[in-house]
């Protein structure tokens, strides 16, 4: 099979490289996906430049831990009748060593999750790590049923997800920040009440504004070290925070306004998620999908031997949405 992989970490023209391989069998409890589309996410392109760590876990690694194929071969203990299903994966990559980048995955056939119809493959791809963080950000501690929410980068790859999702389970009022009216246009198309440009709007005073000096119930945020401040001025006393992501720059939030307020900060990572919490928001979204209910926005749709500018494009932080790639 051919596949993409990296020996190891630093920019993507210098350790990318493609790679032939022989075709995976399915172990016991395991299906083989014959992989179409393969998702390029910001986590993967961090641990290929070696952001989290310098020191690979495994020899070679291909990487990517979202993608859509159709299985086409199951090991021992897997029933026969899903061969031929269409299928999204998640955590492909995640402590393991053979992500979506490559014609073929095995993996846990619970890690395999049947793609509803009419649903484009190239979404499946986009399922695992932006939808999934989106949907448990929007359900987690009794959801935001009647609530004001702010979601931070409405434009996004989450962000876009966060809002429809938070729409259709019943938010009473969401704001979001964009960049750029190209990127409001799209969160207005996706559900967001109020978007705001937090580039030449006070972004504070407008939500004070909104929320007649309350503050939002919940915040959504991508960037907690950069917009922590500005989450605690808009946050109502005894509001949530839930932070799936961060700048590198240091987190310091102050202690007596937390206090002072009742913050509730929730953090979570969606490779971590609770067997209960994964299958809750896996639910949702397959709901959703079959009903067609969500919309996808992919900004760029390259070839598996394009992975180079790929992850480039993710890293230029310009991308409007899901970069994916398609393997067959």
């Amino acid at each position: 099979m051919r596949a993409a992989c990296y020996d190891h970490v630093g920019p993507a023209r210098e350790v990318l490289q493609l790679i032939e391989l022989p075709d995976p069998l399915p172990a016991a409890g395991e299906v083989r996906v014959r992989l179409q589309w393969s998702g390029v996410n910001p986590s993967d392109v961090k641990s290929r430049a070696g952001l989290r760590n310098r020191t690979l876990a495994f020899d070679r690694i291909i990487p990517h831990s979202d993608g859509m194929g159709i299985v086409d071969r199951v090991g021992g203990g897997v029933a026969a009748a899903r061969i031929g299903q269409r299928v999204w994966v998640w955590n492909a990559a995640w402590g393991r060593p053979f992500g979506t980048a490559a014609e073929y995955v095995c993996l846990p056939e619970r890690m395999a999750v049947m793609l509803p119809e009419g649903v484009d493959g190239e979404a499946g791809a986009c399922l695992g790590i932006p939808a999934m963080t989106a949907a448990h950000a929007v359900l987690m501690d009794g959801g935001v049923a009647g609530k004001t929410v702010l979601i931070a980068g409405g434009a996004g790859a989450v962000g876009h997800y966060a809002i429809q999702l938070a729409s259709l389970c019943g938010a009473a009022h969401i704001i979001t920040t964009v960049s750029g009216e190209a990127k409001a246009a799209l969160a207005r198309a996706a559900g967001a009440d109020t978007v705001l440009n937090y580039k030449t709007e006070p972004v504070a005073e407008r939500i004070r504004a909104i929320t007649g000096g309350a503050g939002v119930d919940r915040i959504i945020e991508m960037d907690i070290a950069t917009n922590g401040p500005l989450d605690l001025d808009v946050l109502r006393t005894g509001g949530e925070l839930v932070a799936y992501g961060s700048s590198p720059a240091p987190l310091n939030l102050p202690f007596p306004t937390l206090l002072a307020k009742n913050i509730q900060l929730k953090f979570f990572m969606v490779y971590h998620l609770a067997e209960a919490d994964r299958l809750r928001a896996q639910s949702l979204l397959q709901r959703l999908l079959a009903r067609g209910l969500l919309s996808h926005t992919i900004a760029a749709r390259l070839p598996l031997d394009q992975i180079v500018a790929a992850h480039e494009a993710v890293e230029s932080g310009q991308m409007v949405g899901n970069v994916v790639l398609q393997i067959d």
